[in-house]
């Protein structure tokens, strides 16, 4: 039973991470209607550009300030370069557009910094906490603890400045009805922009730490479609929807590995999130805590 509980509490820490990536799409998505599918690239320029601005003198600190700079900055270019003129296109070209995005952002990143993989040090080893083995006889990682606590402590931000403020008041009416909230003064652009700032900060937080676990490197770009089954679990609108579909999808995928593993072969890890998210494709497409959309015909 300690093994299960230990193989549980694992998968819920990993999901924690996957969250965080989720939430960038919900951000861009609830406030514009956008599916930007180059977040994973902006997860991996982030990580890059910090790494990149450390081996060229500057200190953590320094470099983590820049790079926020950086991320705020891309993040304002790609909704005023990109994404308005395309304003009340097809969602087909706004999607095809995030997808070339994707693509500019992850070879402007290596033409800058270069195509080298490249380690991560952020101070956390990943190594068990010795308290919880002896007390309670299971591994639990620190960083993995430690990096679902940044990632706890990030969207409990999010949440309060989305839902406390009148910036995040002004988001939540353009997420209900953008001509609504035109026709009562709430300027559009300007949310939009404040949307992608915020995204790509949450790149940045999600780059750090998935670049510290694995490195980084140009798989981290493939860390946005593990987000996918994420989203549909949860819902593309809701925030909370992000964190408990992080938490299932993180939880499934190791107790499958290793408990169904076995019998249907190794590397059930990578796929059995996309089975997960087909089931729910087929029984709840809005997904857990979406809303259901009713036509009118």
């Amino acid at each position: 039973m300690s093994f299960f509980f230990e193989v549980l509490i694992g998968g819920l820490l990993s999901g924690v991470m996957y969250s965080l990536v989720a939430l960038g799409f919900v951000l861009i998505y609830k406030a514009s209607g956008v599916f930007n599918f180059a977040q994973g690239s902006l997860v991996f320029f982030a990580a890059l550009t910090f790494v990149g601005l450390r081996e060229h003198g500057f200190n953590s600190a320094l470099a983590l300030l820049a790079t926020l700079g950086v991320m705020i900055v891309l993040g304002l270019l790609i909704e005023r370069i990109v994404l308005r003129p395309l304003v009340n296109q097809p969602q087909i070209t706004l999607f095809m557009a995030t997808i070339g995005l994707s693509f500019v952002i992850e070879g402007f990143a290596q033409l800058l910094w270069g195509a080298n993989v490249r380690g991560l040090e952020l101070g956390i080893q990943d190594e068990p906490i010795e308290q919880i083995t002896t007390y309670t006889g299971m591994n639990v990682s620190k960083f993995d603890l430690s990096a679902a606590g940044i990632a706890a402590l990030l969207v409990t931000g999010l949440a309060l400045f989305f839902s406390r403020t009148r910036i995040g008041r002004a988001l939540r009416a353009v997420a209900d009805d953008h001509q609504a909230a035109l026709a009562v003064g709430i300027p559009l652009q300007q949310i939009w922009g404040i949307v992608w700032a915020v995204a790509g900060f949450v790149a940045l937080v999600a780059g750090l730490l998935w670049g510290a676990r694995n490195g980084v490197q140009f798989a981290l770009t493939f860390v946005a479609l593990k987000a996918l089954p994420v989203l549909i679990l949860g819902g593309f609108e809701s925030i909370p929807g992000a964190i408990v579909g992080g938490l299932i999808v993180g939880a499934s995928e190791k107790l499958a590995e290793v408990y169904l593993g076995p019998y249907v072969g190794g590397g059930i890890e990578g796929w059995f999130p996309y089975v997960l998210a087909l089931v729910f494709l087929l029984f709840r497409p809005e997904g857990l805590f979406g809303e259901k959309h009713i036509d009118r015909v």
